[in-house]
């Protein structure tokens, strides 16, 4: 079965096995949606199945023909991705380094697939190239751009391209993407709201669920504690500069979920502290200050017979 390994977007993959069985699979196409919600999987696995040799397309991709078996080696000869080069961008080099290779006629299939991951992260000189390309594509090659944002992108190749939306994953499939790769799951509604439907990110924040755990205490404790002790529980938040946006807009979420479940102003006016804080953050104010600054306001606000304000 066509799909079966990858989590989410039921309706992405009628489509395009519907494609693949129709033998209406199109020239290029835009795969978009948020990081980490496996377009970049999806896009390889229509890749397989446009270069299977099966003939029946409904065992598409088969698994045992040349092309799946050379393809599962990562040594297909008519299949080819390109990523960011320097962690940076893609290059004009590297679209006529792929217009080099188009130009040649498959070898082991009857289609030829590119896929370009990242692609909202082409320079612009790249995108006017691959529109060459793009607007005359050989009848046997098919484009696959794999992105975040289209609005990088040049209306001209946009509208050469069908595009294919992915949503954002619901919790409970990222629960089962967790359960199904044996990944402990140590998440509490919060964090999974953090996630966003994304299952990168769902890893990313995996690795540090103690950080967030600590969060949790830091909060509860603003009625509890005098500053001077909040201070010297926040370490976390004055070690993760690098992890700072995560832990801010955790903030974010308990309050707002506090707010839900009881309408309190303060939950408000921490919210408003909060986004205080990612503004002079942004703008490269002092970073110590900046927690200084966040943890004493919130403070301050469960406390008021103490403010210094």
């Amino acid at each position: 079965m066509s799909f079966e390994n990858i989590i989410g977007n039921n309706k992405v993959k009628t489509l395009l096995s519907n494609s693949i069985q129709a033998n209406n699979v199109l020239h290029s196409y835009l795969f978009v949606g948020s990081d980490g919600i496996g377009k970049f999987l999806f896009a390889k696995e229509f890749a397989n199945m446009i270069l299977c040799n099966s003939e029946d397309p409904l065992t598409k991709p088969c698994k045992h023909c040349t092309s799946c078996i050379q393809f599962s080696s990562d040594n297909h000869p008519d299949f080819m991705v390109i990523d960011l080069e320097d962690g940076k961008n893609i290059k004009i080099e590297q679209i006529r380094y792929l217009q080099e290779k188009i130009a040649e006629k498959p070898i082991v299939s009857s289609k030829k697939v590119y896929i370009i991951n990242n692609s909202d992260f082409m320079t612009k000189e790249a995108q006017n190239c691959l529109l060459k390309t793009l607007e005359e594509p050989p009848e046997y090659a098919i484009i696959i751009l794999v992105l975040s944002n289209e609005n990088k992108l040049l209306n001209t190749i946009i509208s050469r391209c069908t595009k294919i939306f992915f949503q954002a994953l619901s919790n409970s499939e990222i629960l089962e993407y967790f359960s199904n790769n044996n990944i402990n799951n140590t998440f509490n509604s919060n964090i999974l709201k953090l996630c966003s439907g994304s299952i990168g990110k769902a890893i990313e924040l995996q690795s540090s669920a103690i950080h967030y755990d600590n969060i949790d205490s830091i909060i509860n404790s603003l009625d509890k504690k005098n500053i001077i002790d909040l201070l010297g529980q926040s370490d976390i938040l004055y070690q993760s500069k690098d992890n700072i946006s995560n832990l801010l807009e955790y903030m974010n979420i308990i309050f707002m979920d506090k707010l839900i479940d009881n309408y309190n102003i303060r939950y408000i006016n921490c919210v408003k502290i909060i986004e205080q804080t990612k503004k002079k953050l942004s703008s490269n104010a002092n970073y110590d200050m900046c927690i200084d600054n966040l943890l004493l306001k919130m403070w301050e606000e469960f406390n008021e017979e103490y403010s210094w304000s």
